[in-house]
């Protein structure tokens, strides 16, 4: 495994509040939120990099709105580690600024991209996987991807279809790496299904680990826009003035469009570890105590008659009650409550342009 010093990790941290509307707002979307009563996502997220990754080499890339939120959150680690995107450029960018950013301390580092918002809860076995991913990216010539193991045909996640066992002399892995075939768009459940029946396919989850090299090579090859940025990253005198001026030139593409598609090598290390990228009311439901028949809740309620409801009450000096009403969402925060069909869970972000500013 690279030695300490030569170990990196760059969480991505931005995204909006929309999903988890109205306990999420766009100072503090999914990841900055206490779901579960253990802690922000976040938190876990560096919580997991204890004895992985030197705190000092911790870096997070988040926006200008959540930064206030993200060092409240992530005060463990030095302040100037810690960086406020000055636009919105999807994630190709993002990766590219904090590649820059890394190779300015150590241009021969070996890096994690991983993002802040999803729940893993076996941290052990994280970091049994990402060990082996960070030996693989240093003794190989490849991209590193973690994927999940499927568990139904999903068609909101992107796929990872798998080939052979790739061949790294001395490399020794609980984790085998596997070559890449390609990476597959969102399929619609017929194809999805299909994965699943075929096999060697995994979810891609947006977790990432090479090293500066392999992949500043790789971007001067696939998208030398983006290496050239890191080239000025890495000699500028003021980082900041630099990142300020020509981040938001940057094209707005994803990191899979950028350059995961067009790599000249990918690998793939499938996760043992659970995970779940929490992307609705529904999927927190799963972690909330039950209630009487199928409610789940974070706090105690009253039900009578009532089944099948979500309540998240974020005001714990009241009570919510229930009576004869099913297949709801019910979330109450101090300045705002929400009562929707559990069946439209994934419509509340089209609440957002209907909503006053204030509670935005």
């Amino acid at each position: 495994m690279p030695t300490p010093a030569n170990t990196y990790a760059l969480i991505l941290a931005g995204g909006s509040g929309t999903r988890f509307w109205p306990l999420s707002r766009d100072s503090r979307p999914k990841q900055l939120l206490d779901l579960f009563g253990t802690g922000t996502l976040l938190e876990h997220a560096i919580r997991r990099l204890e004895g992985l990754v030197p705190v000092e080499n911790i870096l997070i890339l988040t926006n200008a709105k959540q930064a206030d939120a993200v060092r409240e959150n992530a005060s463990i680690l030095p302040p100037e580690n810690i960086f406020a995107e000055p636009a919105k450029r999807d994630t190709a960018p993002a990766v590219a600024l904090g590649i820059g950013l890394i190779a300015a301390r150590n241009p021969e580092a070996v890096m994690l991209v991983l993002p802040a918002d999803q729940l893993i809860q076996d941290a052990d076995a994280f970091r049994s996987v990402m060990r082996d991913a960070l030996v693989t990216a240093e003794q190989s010539d490849g991209l590193v991807t973690i994927g999940i193991h499927p568990t139904w045909p999903c068609p909101s996640y992107g796929y990872i279809e798998r080939g052979e066992r790739a061949e790294i002399s001395g490399l020794v892995s609980e984790n085998p790496p596997y070559e890449v075939k390609c990476f597959r768009e969102k399929p619609n459940p017929e194809l999805a299904e299909q994965f699943l029946r075929q096999g060697g396919f995994s979810w891609n989850a947006g977790m990432f680990v090479w090293s500066l090299p392999t992949v500043i090579g790789q971007l001067t090859k696939h998208a030398p826009e983006l290496a050239q940025f890191i080239a000025e990253l890495r000699s500028a005198p003021d980082i900041l003035t630099t990142v300020t001026e020509k981040f938001p030139t940057l094209p707005a593409r994803s990191i899979d469009y950028a350059l995961m598609e067009n790599a000249d090598r990918v690998l793939n290390i499938e996760a043992t570890f659970d995970w779940d990228d929490v992307g609705s009311w529904i999927s927190v439901a799963k972690y909330l105590e039950s209630y009487g028949t199928e409610n789940r809740a974070n706090e105690a309620i009253t039900e009578i008659d009532s089944k099948n409801n979500i309540v998240f009450n974020a005001r714990p000096d009241s009570r919510v009650a229930l009576l004869g009403v099913d297949d709801l969402i019910i979330v109450q925060t101090e300045d705002a409550l929400l009562i929707a069909n559990r069946h439209q869970a994934d419509a509340i972000k089209n609440l957002s342009p209907l909503l006053p500013q204030e509670l935005l």
